[in-house]
């Protein structure tokens, strides 16, 4: 799963560490995720889509 949190998080100038806090996830967990190695849960991608005020849609996509 693709995903642009990288790039959301840095035009917040938030780092990992204050994503994955605000999150209540390890920074790891963010770097996973932001790298595609991992795909967050569903409650996971909702946090995420309400802290950033976006749909998850916004925030994921599928590759293809």
């Amino acid at each position: 799963m693709k995903n642009r949190l990288k790039v959301l998080r840095a035009e917040r100038n938030w780092s990992q560490a204050d994503l994955a806090e605000s999150l209540d996830v390890s920074r790891q967990a963010v770097n996973a995720i932001e790298t595609g190695k991992h795909a967050p849960s569903l409650p996971l991608a909702f946090r995420m889509a309400r802290l950033l005020g976006m749909t998850i849609e916004e925030i994921f996509h599928e590759e293809i």
